[in-house]
């Protein structure tokens, strides 16, 4: 269940920030950046604060060769889904939302990784010490 929840978030963030619809940041912050400047600084900075959280936590826990692979995983799995026929790419909406599931997927085993880790071997990462 908390894999699930931290990959809920991580998508809700990247989605959040751009998706095919009307209903993302970068659309919205590119048509009201003039009449509703403070707002949309506000909101880019709380979408930064998640994304510096989720970026820096996946990259302390898989590392960026981590990232790559888990990326390389879901892009083979997308590659066979297609290659049986499974899924079509002839959709720009339906790849944008693919993208958005494949980095959103990255970003929740890496907030994840060291607590299945420590579940699965025994052995718990510590990173920061107190003196």
């Amino acid at each position: 269940m908390g894999f699930l929840v931290r990959w809920v978030f991580a998508f809700v963030l990247v989605a959040a920030t751009f998706n095919p619809t009307k209903y993302n940041f970068i659309g919205w912050a590119t048509q009201n950046y003039a009449t509703q400047l403070p707002m949309v600084l506000l909101l880019g900075l709380l979408l930064v604060v998640g994304y510096i959280i989720y970026l820096r936590a996946t990259l302390r826990s898989i590392g960026a060769f981590g990232m790559f692979l888990v990326a390389a995983i879901v892009a083979a799995l997308l590659w066979v889904l297609y290659d049986y026929g499974v899924l079509t790419l002839g959709n720009r909406n339906l790849n944008t939302w693919l993208g958005i599931l494949a980095l959103s997927v990255v970003l929740g085993i890496g907030l994840s990784w060291s607590i299945v880790r420590r579940k699965l071997s025994g052995q718990a990462d510590v990173d920061d010490v107190d003196a």
